[in-house]
């Protein structure tokens, strides 16, 4: 997905009067510009994958609010941000599913001959690239914790 078919995007559902997915459009293409203005100022234009990465950013942010809604008894304010996360997932690449990031993660540990919850910083290192964008980070991080510890 690119900005330029996000910005459409945003067209239609104005047009249509989607007043939720107007919304999360604008803060997302919002994002993406300060995004660009963080890379290279008015000259620099966002690539697929950046536009990706400001996507899984947009959509951890939900996540982050909806768990802390729930904790704080709030859920007006966590079924909002859950609306704005499915329209948000909308968007994003494929995820990949817990078993197709276990076999990446035991690829990463044997390639970097990581044994103890030391080296999780090197599988780290060579797991990310692999599933940026793809899959959730934290998850990836607890799986790459118990292998090491188990």
């Amino acid at each position: 997905m690119d900005k330029a078919k996000l910005q459409e995007e945003l067209k239609n559902s104005m047009l249509s009067k989607n007043e939720l997915k107007t919304s999360v459009l604008r803060m997302l293409l919002s994002a993406i510009n300060y995004y660009e203005i963080q890379k290279g100022g008015a000259g620099y234009s966002a690539t697929e994958e950046d536009v990706a990465s400001v996507i899984g950013s947009q959509a951890k942010q939900r996540r982050d609010s909806i768990e802390e809604y729930t904790k704080a008894n709030r859920p007006e304010l966590a079924g909002k941000e859950q609306m704005e996360l499915e329209i948000l997932q909308t968007y994003m690449p494929k995820q990949m599913s817990k078993e197709e990031v276990k076999k990446l993660v035991v690829e990463a540990i044997s390639q970097t001959g990581a044994s103890t919850i030391q080296d999780m910083g090197k599988v780290m290192g060579a797991l990310m690239p692999k599933v940026k964008g793809k899959a959730d980070g934290g998850m990836v991080s607890n799986l790459v914790k118990q292998a090491l510890t188990s």
